[in-house]
């Protein structure tokens, strides 16, 4: 079996000439300026949507099952605010159950364009009946169909079968609006902490952790 191409460690010529493009991305010190975290989070998914390829608002979802093992894959951030990060998913899924039993989740956002990462951790509540519907309603009707369709996380014998349950619910909702399953819903991760890290030369990277300290917020810097 052929050795893994993995990128070796950047030599100090290449530092070097990454220095002045790493400077202009990540040498503004006005980030230590900032007394809470959501408003800089959305400072940086506005830059990141207008450099990254595709999917700015990707980001890893990790979680914890019934034996104590992490979990983790990437979906779609869908609302930030105030009140937390906000996506949505199948209740019955992988993810849905380990929600439901152990209702903590980290977030990780890398941007690969901005050399930029940041990892949130917290609580999570399910969305309300009105949110999930009305993001629900928002989505391609293909998008709404296959909520009906999939047994998501559950085994599956082939293509055949998941392109059957699709057609057949096609069909069911022919000619009317598809509604929201009762298992399709949100949920919202409510910040404790919120770590945001920047690319710097020769991996002397600036992070910077914010806290949750009653209704106000604590930071931090942290050593690379």
């Amino acid at each position: 079996m052929n050795a893994p191409v993995i990128p070796p460690s950047p030599s100090r010529e290449e530092y070097a000439r990454d220095y002045a493009a790493a400077l202009a991305a990540n040498g503004d010190e006005t980030i230590f300026d900032r007394v809470e975290p959501i408003g800089l989070f959305v400072e940086w998914l506005a830059e990141a949507g207008a450099h990254e390829v595709n999917d700015s608002n990707a980001m890893t979802l990790s979680t914890v099952d019934a034996d104590g093992m992490p979990d983790a894959r990437i979906v779609l951030l869908k609302d930030v605010d105030g009140r937390g990060f906000t996506f949505y998913s199948n209740r019955e899924s992988a993810k849905g159950l380990e929600l439901d039993a152990r209702p903590v989740a980290a977030l990780t956002f890398h941007w690969k364009s901005l050399r930029r990462q940041v990892r949130v951790r917290g609580q999570v509540q399910p969305v309300s009946k009105e949110e999930a519907d009305a993001y629900f309603a928002s989505r391609a009707r293909e998008s709404r169909v296959g909520a009906w369709a999939s047994d998501q996380s559950r085994p599956l014998d082939t293509r055949a079968t998941l392109e059957g349950a699709v057609a057949r619910e096609s069909a069911r909702f022919e000619g009317d609006e598809v509604p929201r399953p009762e298992r399709w819903t949100g949920w919202r991760v409510t910040p404790q902490s919120v770590e945001f890290w920047r690319d710097r030369p020769f991996r002397l990277h600036d992070r910077l952790r914010f806290m949750r300290d009653g209704d106000a917020w604590t930071r931090q810097r942290l050593w690379p």
